[in-house]
């Protein structure tokens, strides 16, 4: 290994001594941060942040009963038997490729997306760049399995099945998502509120899905776009839990060059399905200005997020990196979002 993978190997044995989740429900985004600082040039302040990091994590939780490819379905969504899941993920991906794995094990999952406020999947897509970058690499191979056990454990139906079917463009849809009345939910309570929010399952399922793939792809590189941009204006709304409504359809993004192109059109429908009820959920109501990053690189709005500390800050800076790479223009409003979240998740911390 070289030394920015030997620094993301080292950091990922560190977490993986931890469980997925700590304080009853809230995400270790551990293993997410590390990559993605260590993919941004900051491999060199991995392991000091984690330092700090690693200090609210938890222990592994007790295993309970072996999970086999006869009983799988009965364990799925069951957030007790998480470290049987990654037991099992990690047996798959020993006795097999882990894009076999993947494959066969994404269909299964994806209708899950939801789970754990999204992170399982987020945590995936961090781990298939590793693996599309590093290459057969042990423990980035470990990793896999532990964030697709998290998925498993974490899988949650939305109430209601959306199914796209309209002619409307990412951008315009999200523009037009209701916001549901309450605010302050939990995702799970936010959800149970969905079906009784006027115009929502309309508008998302106002959406359109093309049959090619590659226009599959640009389709949701569009709605990651729109999501990172949509943050610059509402993550006021929830500076925290609005990142995942572009770092989830981010993930699936990522996951794509790694999957069969004929699951490609079903992993949009479900990333906009998942990016649709966060924006629902968390997006505040009105616009406000966000700040400038005409003058700043991304490098350096990267660095501020790291600065910051906060793992939501610096997956989202990640996701604003890769939209602001591929704008046309010297357009620099997905560097404003991400310099918007390192502000608003400041205020909140």
């Amino acid at each position: 290994m070289d030394t920015t993978s030997g620094t993301l190997g080292e950091a990922l044995q560190r977490l993986h001594a931890s469980g997925p989740e700590f304080k009853g429900f809230l995400s270790n985004h551990g293993p997410m941060a590390v990559e993605a600082m260590v993919r941004n040039g900051q491999a060199r302040t991995v392991h000091r942040w984690l330092d700090t990091y690693e200090h609210k994590l938890e222990d592994v939780p007790r295993a309970r009963a072996p999970i086999t490819d006869a009983d799988w379905r009965e364990a799925l969504g069951d957030t007790g038997r998480v470290t049987d899941w990654t037991a099992y993920f990690g047996g798959q991906v020993t006795e097999r490729p882990w894009h076999e794995v993947l494959a066969e094990w994404w269909p299964r999952l994806l209708p899950g997306i939801a789970g754990a406020a999204t992170h399982p999947v987020i945590r995936v897509g961090h781990a298939v760049r590793s693996l599309l970058t590093e290459g057969e690499d042990g423990v980035c191979v470990a990793e896999l399995a532990h964030a697709l056990g998290y998925w498993a454990a974490r899988h949650l139906l939305l109430p209601t099945a959306v199914r796209p079917a309209g002619d409307a463009t990412p951008a315009a849809a999200l523009a037009a998502l209701p916001r549901v009345a309450d605010r302050g939910l939990t995702p799970v309570q936010g959800y149970a509120r969905l079906p009784q929010t006027p115009g929502w399952l309309e508008t998302t399922e106002s959406l359109h899905v093309p049959d090619d793939p590659e226009a599959v792809r640009g389709r949701l590189a569009a709605l990651v776009r729109a999501a990172t941009l949509n943050y610059a204006d509402h993550g006021h709304g929830d500076g925290i839990m609005l990142v995942h409504a572009a770092t989830a359809p981010n993930a699936v993004l990522r996951t794509l060059p790694a999957l069969p192109r004929e699951l490609w059109a079903d992993s949009f429908a479900a990333a906009w399905a998942a990016a649709s009820a966060i924006t629902a959920l968390y997006a505040a109501d009105t616009p406000l200005p966000a700040p400038d990053a005409a003058s700043v690189t991304p490098e350096e709005v990267f660095e501020r997020a790291v600065a910051n500390g906060n793992e939501h800050a610096i997956k989202f800076a990640d996701t604003a990196l890769d939209v602001a790479a591929a704008s046309e223009d010297g357009d620099t409003r997905a560097l404003s979002a991400a310099l918007n979240a390192v502000r608003l998740i400041d205020e909140e911390d």
